[in-house]
């Protein structure tokens, strides 16, 4: 028998280890396994065509929220192509409601329930042998007129389960996100995330990890990213896999979602001395509101939270990356601004406003009545409103999110930011939100944007709400833009002084024993490799004053050099001195 394992991915960069895992799960059952991964943006016709052209007996598709609908759809068509053919459902979009899946969609055969690797091995081993199904745990299946509902499956041992990759496989997924897990389950019981269907954590063997760590650095992957719901549950388990990665002569980047409140001084201690960009973290931190916290049944060490995160941003080598969930209950629009200028203070590098989803299998989807929710019927289940939070604040905190996305998590205007925030009175939520009315009312939620037209729209809020300090935010964004994209972002609104100055930038490059004292292997070649490598801007304040006593305008002419490394942009103050005099020219302000 042939059989297709499929799924429809939300990107294209993504890749699916469940069905990985699947494939090598039941690579000794007597049958032909091909994975085929597509994405939700195909076309449905098309990916018909290419599952068709394999003419399978067993079609299984993986089920998550952002594909159900499209899966549904396309079950139904492969069974008008192929009315012959088997087709089993899996993945948590359909391991809860079974029932509901197969009275709904007549052409599904079986659904497999919870952690599937020991029962689709059975299955499939069953249709191929022609024996009963029965007997087999985790299974839905229609018997005659009946549909018989089995139980959620855990695999208690998770060590025997086999590595999910191979060598062949790293070709095709080099410019993927590469998936990996140490450990399933979690410590936690949060009512908006499916471990809360679950208890315990189960744990694979180190020597085991070490040896798949030890695949991926091989083949020399960019990132792999762990799915552990807790990667640092258990300290006897992730510290010697941290220990292992920081000592690895590799480039690859390493991501854990992490509870940041439960590392120790040890771990911090060891963490400050990793390589950069060896790790990155992703910490949930929710709400920073106790009532909401305590009905989701989660705590929050809000101390040891800002006192760990501060202590690993100040490192600058790992890349942290924070999450807030809108829509929790008891969380009024008033009191996710407290939240979110909470967990703002902490400057993470990335921090994501998320909507809350009623998840099947979830223990707030049963609650849900109870906080008045409204939310969508059909996948991806996101919230519209609440007893606390109204669609029309919701609404709005989408385009706060938009917006935040384009100017804060694309890491592009942190000092211009810094300053339009301070002369918000440093309430960092109302400028986000101010600045995401003046978006609306400019209708620029409706299109795309380039890099550059972000900054037109930072120089026109600052010009509507503070008139008076539009030449100050012109000079903050003229130096965001000269650290971002190696300065290659130069919009032409903004007041550069290219020619005005070219005379003192030429002068300084030639005298390569002053350039020497900022870069010391400076060398003379040609100015075109000088505009590639450096660039001198001169402002009309001090911004080595403001960045070392935040919030103090000076207005003096300083010269800045920008250096354009491979991976990092550096700037250095040019002394008035170096920076030389030419008769006829005011340097009285230098």
């Amino acid at each position: 028998m042939k059989v297709v394992l499929s799924t429809l991915n939300a990107k294209y960069i993504h890749s699916s280890l469940a069905l990985k895992y699947l494939k090598m799960a039941c690579n000794i059952v007597n049958s032909e396994i091909v994975v085929k991964e597509y994405t939700i943006n195909n076309d449905l016709l098309v990916i018909l065509s290419d599952i068709y052209s394999e003419k399978p007996d067993i079609i299984g598709l993986s089920c998550y929220i952002w594909n159900i609908e499209m899966t549904l759809k396309l079950a139904g068509l492969l069974k008008k192509v192929l009315p012959k053919v088997v087709i089993i459902l899996g993945g948590p979009e359909v391991s809860y409601d079974p029932l509901d899946v197969m009275k709904r969609n007549i052409g599904i055969d079986y659904v497999v329930q919870g952690e599937g690797e020991d029962t689709l091995r059975a299955l499939l081993t069953a249709l191929t042998s022609n024996t009963t199904i029965h007997t087999i745990e985790g299974l839905s299946f229609r018997q005659k007129e009946e549909i018989i509902v089995g139980k959620l499956q855990i695999i208690g041992n998770i060590n025997t389960i086999p590595f999910p990759y191979r060598d062949s496989d790293m070709e095709q997924l080099k410019d993927k996100i590469i998936y990996y897990e140490s450990a399933r389950g979690c410590p936690f019981s949060c009512q908006y995330c499916l471990s809360s269907a679950s208890s315990g954590v189960r744990f694979l063997n180190l020597d085991r990890v070490y040896k798949e760590l030890e695949f991926f650095i091989r083949h020399n992957v960019r990132q792999v990213k762990f799915v552990d719901r807790t990667f640092n549950a258990k300290k006897e388990h992730y510290l010697p896999i941290l220990r292992f990665l920081a000592t690895q002569d590799c480039r690859t980047n390493f991501h854990f979602e992490i509870a940041v409140d439960l590392l120790d001084d040890e771990v911090l201690t060891f963490l400050q001395d990793v390589p950069v960009g060896r790790f990155q973290f992703e910490i949930g931190i929710q709400s920073t509101y106790e009532p909401t916290l305590n009905k989701i049944s989660r705590h929050n060490n809000w101390s040891k939270i800002v006192e760990n995160v501060t202590r690993i941003i100040s490192n600058q080598n790992i890349h942290v990356h924070l999450d807030l969930i809108v829509g929790l209950p008891y969380e009024s629009y008033m009191q996710f601004e407290q939240s979110f200028n909470d967990v703002y203070q902490l400057r993470p590098h990335m921090l994501q406003i998320g909507f809350l989803k009623m998840l099947k299998g979830a223990g707030l989807r049963n609650i849900a009545n109870e906080c008045g929710y409204v939310f969508l019927d059909e996948a991806p289940y996101e919230v519209l409103s609440n007893d606390s939070l109204t669609y029309g604040e919701v609404r709005k905190l989408k385009i706060v999110e938009e917006v935040f996305n384009q100017v804060y998590n694309t890491g592009r205007f942190k000092y211009t930011l810094d300053f339009l925030i301070r002369l918000h009175g440093g309430n960092a939520f109302r400028f986000y939100h101010d600045l995401s009315t003046y978006w609306e009312e400019e209708q620029l939620h409706l299109v795309a944007h380039s890099n550059k037209s972000i900054f037109k729209y930072l120089l026109d809020f600052c010009s509507i709400h503070h008139e008076k300090e539009i030449s100050v935010c012109q000079e903050f964004l003229k130096f965001d833009a000269l650290m971002s994209e190696k300065g290659t972002i130069q919009p032409e609104f903004l007041s550069w002084n290219q020619d005005q100055w070219m005379e003192e930038k030429n002068e300084f490059w030639r005298n390569a024993n002053v350039v020497r004292n900022y870069i010391p292997d400076y060398i003379f070649t040609t100015w075109r490799d000088l505009k590639k490598k450096y660039r001198i801007e001169v402002f009309s304040i001090d911004l080595q004053e403001y960045i070392k006593q935040p919030g103090k305008i000076s207005y003096k002419k300083k010269p800045i050099l920008f250096s354009y490394g491979q991976d990092s942009t550096q700037y250095q103050y040019i002394a008035c001195d170096d920076f030389k005099k030419i008769e006829g020219r005011d340097y009285h302000a230098l």
